[in-house]
């Protein structure tokens, strides 16, 4: 079933529609809340809990892309959990990949829309990248893939994804200052 026949199924109040959408993006919201958690148990209520808080966005949310809506969803109650598990601990590879980030991205709370021109700013920069950095950073930052993994993953040593990671972190910064979201 398509995205749009389950999108329809939602406004229909059909609860079918978390049965289609189980069916097709269960695995990847596995992957995603499993890069972050390593309970099973913690990983399947994150799930149930982002499939459950899709249930009742949609409607009135009318998302343009449902794999991406759902995956967002997902990585954030995955974080919220981690959050809730680790309080005071710092050890996961996630919490370092996030630590990476931070050096390049300003910290904007979500709620004051000032977050979506963020994102929307860090999804053009993307798209100016030749593809295997592109795909690197992607692997790093949303799916929070070790470098190891993506070392394995795309066919090139540790030190030469840890270098483009290093490299596009940097563009991303000057990128950001460029568009005005740094006053220094």
């Amino acid at each position: 079933m398509n995205d749009a026949s389950i999108i329809e199924l939602f406004f229909k109040r059909d609860e079918s529609a978390i049965t289609e959408l189980k069916h097709k993006y269960d695995k990847l919201c596995f992957y995603i809340a499993g890069n972050i958690l390593s309970s099973r148990e913690d990983i399947e209520e994150c799930i149930n809990s982002a499939y459950y808080e899709v249930w009742n966005k949609i409607p009135p949310d009318v998302p343009a892309d449902l794999k991406s809506y759902l995956c967002h969803t997902v990585k954030n109650k995955a974080l919220d959990r981690y959050k809730y598990n680790s309080a005071g601990k710092r050890s996961s590879d996630y919490v370092v990949s996030l630590d990476e980030l931070s050096d390049c991205i300003p910290d904007y709370r979500e709620g004051n829309g000032e977050e979506k021109a963020l994102a929307e700013a860090i999804s053009r920069f993307l798209r100016t990248q030749d593809e295997l950095h592109r795909k690197v950073f992607v692997r790093r930052y949303w799916y929070g893939d070790s470098i190891a993994k993506i070392a394995e993953y795309y066919g090139i040593k540790e030190r030469t994804a840890a270098i483009y990671l290093f490299r596009i972190r940097k563009k991303l910064k000057e990128y950001l200052k460029k568009e005005g979201y740094y006053n220094e």
